[in-house]
């Protein structure tokens, strides 16, 4: 086999790897990163569009790649556990490895880096929540008259919940939000579903295990919080119900008090103009519910 032949296979394989680009999507973590001798970006306005041009540059070949979040913070606590030196370029490629398996990632198909960049943020939210939750979950220890996993219990409680809620919920289309108040931080879960003509409903496991955590974790911590869904079919107006969560359960809102939660931003308490075309109402009834959801301490 001659030496052409050889090259173009390799080039071949080459449009087959997929890679992992880390991105520091601030300004406040390319500052950061300024201190290693060996980065050497000095503007995080260049340094977004050379990531981009070399996004554009991997498209073309063919190459599949996915865009990670490079926390600073965390490639140092990185590189101290593993005895790598921080300020070379080969330490900060294992530490984008890793974030390739562990961190949040987007796939790069060719969109505008300004808005791969909110996605990436809002998956790296998500994958925070989460791992909160279940770590929150776990750390909540049995029950100290029956012995039962509080958090286990909990998330088998949210669980049914979650399956209640969408049941009664009219076919078509859902997005529900969860909101719960911890102690230490507010947990924010968002679940999109599509009903199909045969009554069947479609979604996405890793959201609905995210709802359902955070869900639980306010059943198990007794945390004020709450769930909205809305609802979308053809031909329908769309509508919108709440519950509060309250006694390891969900319990109705009002029509009024499911017009505030809706038209309330989470963040900054502000109230927000209520769509046209919507309907606020009163939730379906989910049936009888367990009281004893949760055994507390």
């Amino acid at each position: 086999m001659g030496r052409t032949q050889h090259t173009g296979k390799r080039h071949g394989l080459n449009r087959e790897l997929a890679g992992t680009i880390g991105l520091l999507t601030d300004e406040h973590d390319f500052t950061a990163m300024r201190r290693y001798r060996t980065f050497t970006f000095d503007d995080h306005e260049t340094y977004l569009q050379q990531v981009e041009a070399l996004l554009r540059t991997l498209a073309d070949q063919g190459r599949h790649t996915t865009v990670a979040l490079f926390d600073p913070e965390e490639y140092a606590s990185f590189c101290a556990e593993t005895g790598l030196e921080p300020d070379t370029p080969a330490s900060r490629s294992r530490f984008t490895a890793e974030l390739a398996s562990t961190g949040a990632t987007v796939p790069y198909d060719g969109q505008p880096l300004a808005d791969l960049v909110p996605d990436l943020v809002d998956e790296a939210v998500r994958q925070t929540t989460w791992e909160y939750a279940t770590t929150l979950l776990a750390g909540i220890g049995a029950c100290a008259s029956c012995g039962e996993d509080i958090g286990r219990r909990a998330f088998v409680g949210a669980s049914e919940l979650l399956v209640r809620v969408l049941d009664t919920a009219a076919p078509g289309d859902r997005h529900l939000v969860c909101s719960v108040a911890t102690d230490t931080e507010p947990l924010l879960a968002v679940l999109s579903t599509q009903g199909d003509t045969d009554g069947t409903t479609r979604l996405d496991e890793t959201e609905a295990l995210e709802f359902t955590t955070v869900l639980a974790a306010g059943i198990a911590t007794d945390s004020p919080g709450g769930l909205v869904m809305r609802t979308s079919g053809n031909g329908t107006t769309d509508k919108v119900y709440g519950w509060r969560l309250q006694g390891g359960g969900l319990q109705p809102l009002t029509e009024a008090e499911v017009f505030d939660a809706y038209c309330t931003d989470i963040e900054s308490g502000e109230l927000i103009g209520p769509e046209s075309g919507v309907d606020y109402c009163a939730p379906p009834d989910l049936g009888e519910q367990d009281p004893g959801t949760v055994h507390r301490h």
